[in-house]
């Protein structure tokens, strides 16, 4: 089968066996690419006989969508040389597969190849690129550094365009050398469509013992240093001595791949910090939720000061929840939320100004609700699905121009 004459083939490389923030925003774009320009292929990790992988299940409900699955190999990251080894007969398979690819690109003569900066979907993106001859373009979702693999610093300086899901990221692939030309910046966007502001907020306040009148403060995301759980923690018992009766929501579970001290574990250590700052009380560990829409919907104030966050999606979705959002002035952070408008914003480390953004929004309703007001105006308006589509269809039309490699 040929591709359609007037319509420019895309096939979306996506590895991973469960989605996720990556394939989410790929699933997006390609839910949202205009049909009428571009024909949408995806290869897709099948999963096992009888058990499809979360991946593709999602991208299954998605129409016009060509889905390939593919054998990308086990991941190898963080294993050693000898298990590494092991997995050898797997890699041949996986590469057997790649091959089988490889034959479906040129065949549906497909033009660009759109894979995450994962190392198992970006370096067969690339690879792929070189033996079919269709442009790749990698998709940046955190900022290009040292602590990348060899791998995938390999394929990121070879693809034909980078997208930075943040002028932050897009900004550290320009630092290490990647051409301006070729690097784009095509903000997040949610599907606003999941998040009712008009969720009932009791359900949840009653089973986690909260009255109707409490003020809450909720944070949100995987848990490990990075994301500044300890500062919110020492600013919110600042702002607590202020206003007694406040509660602080963490949301999420440890991510022990992030990194850490040896044998310690990071919610203990912050609740270890919230007795010794006598606030363990007022500090509720919910671990892992998947309701998210009605833990925003129980919240009056949404607060995540990691350093450097790339672009934090959870704020978008705080925002189209109506909730202020208090983040640091880093990072991505200020492309997503606007100063004074959809939120409030403190330099990185100062935790007088932290604990006093917590505060103005704690003792202020009609504050919390003007932001919140504007906060779901602007994901409506600016972060939009189809308008992460069109911008992507702009960094497609770009990269058909040309064709080049970083030396």
């Amino acid at each position: 089968m040929t591709a359609t004459a007037s319509k420019i083939p895309v096939l979306f490389i996506n590895s991973p066996s469960k989605p996720g923030a990556d394939t989410q925003i790929q699933a997006l774009i390609m839910r949202a690419l205009d049909r009428e320009r571009f024909d949408v292929h995806a290869a897709c990790t099948p999963g096992s006989p009888g058990a499809p992988s979360a991946s593709l299940e999602l991208l299954s409900t998605i129409p016009d969508l060509r889905l390939r699955p593919t054998g990308f190999g086990p991941s190898l990251f963080g294993r050693s040389a000898p298990e590494r080894l092991l997995q050898l007969p797997a890699i041949a398979a996986a590469g057997a597969s790649l091959l089988r690819l490889a034959l479906y690109i040129r065949r549906n003569g497909i033009r660009i190849l759109h894979s995450s900066d994962r190392p198992r979907d970006a370096v067969p993106c690339v690879l792929l690129s070189s033996l079919t001859g269709a442009r790749s373009v990698i998709h940046l979702h955190v900022g290009w550094g040292d602590w990348m693999t060899r791998e995938a610093r390999w394929a990121l300086g070879r693809a034909d365009a980078l997208i930075g899901i943040s002028k932050f990221v897009a900004g550290t692939a320009l630092a290490r050398g990647f051409p301006p030309s070729r690097t784009h910046v095509v903000l997040n966007a949610i599907d606003i469509s999941r998040f009712d502001p008009a969720i009932d907020p009791g359900p949840l306040r009653r089973e986690l013992g909260l009255t109707a009148d409490v003020p809450v403060v909720t944070s949100i995301s995987r848990l490990f240093h990075w994301k500044g759980h300890a500062d919110l923690i020492r600013a919110f018992a600042v702002a607590r001595r202020q206003v007694p009766g406040a509660k602080l929501l963490i949301v999420g579970e440890e991510d022990k791949a992030a990194g850490g001290q040896a044998g310690s574990s990071y919610p203990e250590e912050l609740k270890a910090l919230a007795r010794e700052l006598d606030v363990a009380d007022d500090v509720l560990f919910t671990g892992f939720r998947a309701d998210i829409p009605q833990v925003l919907a129980a919240s009056d104030v949404f607060a995540l000061p990691s350093f450097q966050e790339p672009f934090g999606l959870v704020f978008l979705e705080a925002m189209a929840m109506k909730k202020p959002v208090v983040a640091l002035d880093s990072g991505g952070a200020p492309e997503v939320i606007e100063r004074g408008r959809t939120g409030l914003l403190s330099a990185p480390r100062d935790l007088d100004a932290l604990a006093g953004n917590l505060l103005a929004l704690i003792r202020d309703p009609a504050l919390r609700a003007r932001m919140g007001e504007e906060g779901r105006a602007a994901v409506q308006a600016r972060f939009s699905p189809k308008r992460m589509a069109r911008d992507t269809e702009s960094v497609y039309a770009s990269v058909l121009k040309f064709r080049g490699h970083l030396t």
